[in-house]
């Protein structure tokens, strides 16, 4: 395995903190991540599994961090878990058969309904309306966590937007939503991780730099939501999504 230099070292770290500091409250850190383990000369398929060695030790760092300020409703996001795990690698086996390019016009579409919904819903998020589980939040929330799961290691862009909006659908409000949702997102992580790992397609002397970068961006992302709240949290969940809708909406046409 090739070794990053010094200039390109210090250009993962930088990318890596701001990475994880999005991605830490509203998703979507792979906007950064990965084009800059591409930019960095790692090919494709080094770059997807080596910058899911830098997500998983984000979104792990994130949870520990939501979990101890008292956001993650563990009970919860704790059974949700394995569905998103078991969902993430049935997802990555059949990325394996089945070209996943297929996805990208209906991401759009579901990215920007996302966009219209949390725009047009005011005061949605502000404040957090759940006080349990319902038959319909609970089957809502087992079919979501299993789909968005799969999804995360079928495709993957827009997955940390969809997990905030499925807990958003159930009650939570924006830091909430996003707390619960980095579990999931962790699960996901870890069974893709695994899978790049056994397939031989992670670079750890750029991974594990950059992942350290993730973890001080993490921490100081998720602290940043935890103390600014909803009125921070939504306008970045806004503007990421829509920088996700723009990203593969110019995919497609690039390769039109």
């Amino acid at each position: 395995m090739d070794f990053p230099t010094l200039h390109m070292l210090i250009f993962l770290l930088v990318a890596g903190f701001l990475a994880a500091f999005i991605d830490s409250v509203v998703g979507g850190g792979g906007l950064i991540s990965l084009p800059a383990l591409l930019f960095a000369g790692l090919p494709p398929v080094f770059g997807l599994g080596t910058n899911k060695l830098g997500g998983t030790m984000s979104s792990l760092t994130s949870t520990g961090s939501f979990l101890m300020s008292k956001k993650i409703s563990a009970r919860l996001a704790l059974s949700l878990f394995p569905l998103s795990f078991g969902g993430a690698v049935l997802g990555t086996y059949t990325v394996k058969q089945i070209p996943s390019d297929f996805l990208k016009p209906l991401v759009v579409g579901m990215l920007i309904v996302v966009t219209i919904y949390t725009l047009l819903k005011k005061n949605w998020g502000v404040t957090s309306t759940f006080t349990g589980l319902t038959p319909k939040t609970t089957a809502l929330l087992i079919a979501g966590a299993f789909c968005i799961g799969f999804y995360d290691g079928f495709f993957g862009p827009g997955a940390g937007s969809f997990l905030i909006f499925l807990f958003l659908m159930v009650g939570f409000d924006f830091v909430g939503a996003s707390a619960n949702a980095k579990v999931l997102n962790l699960a996901s992580n870890v069974a893709s991780l695994g899978t790049f790992f056994l397939m031989k397609s992670v670079n750890i002397y750029y991974g594990l730099p950059m992942g350290a970068a993730m973890i001080a961006g993490a921490l100081v992302g998720s602290q940043v939501a935890i103390r600014k709240g909803s009125t921070f949290v939504k306008p970045l969940f806004i503007l990421v999504t829509l920088l996700l809708v723009g990203k593969q909406v110019w995919s497609l046409l690039t390769h039109a």
